[in-house]
């Protein structure tokens, strides 16, 4: 396969052309350029489409979500801060202590 248009890969894939385009700005599906500029989806981009639908149907993801994780893959700082976070999520008894106080000021 030499390489489909945005229009021809949408209709493959089962995507919009717009939506390719907005795929491609997120970085999530790049495809590669003719020396004129025009989009060109080879199998590897193709198939790249056709996994992310079967992820966002199996797991009920948003393209968001997949922006996200993929912004964790090359930000290590930010994969250390959301862990850290998350790992002090687990010890929410404060929480619980906080609001047990609050209810009794209320009934006071």
């Amino acid at each position: 396969m030499d390489g489909l248009k945005v229009s021809e890969a949408a209709g493959h894939a089962g995507w919009s052309p717009r939506m390719l385009r907005y795929l491609e700005k997120l970085g999530l599906v790049v495809p590669r350029r003719t020396k004129s500029g025009y989009r060109q989806y080879g199998l590897r981009e193709l198939n790249q489409l056709r996994g992310l639908a079967g992820l966002r149907s199996r797991f009920d993801l948003q393209i968001s979500d997949l922006v996200f994780a993929a912004r964790l893959r090359r930000e290590p700082a930010l994969r250390k801060a959301v862990d850290g976070w998350l790992a002090g999520a687990d010890d929410l008894g404060w929480v619980e202590w906080e609001q047990l106080k609050h209810e009794r000021l209320l009934a006071a």
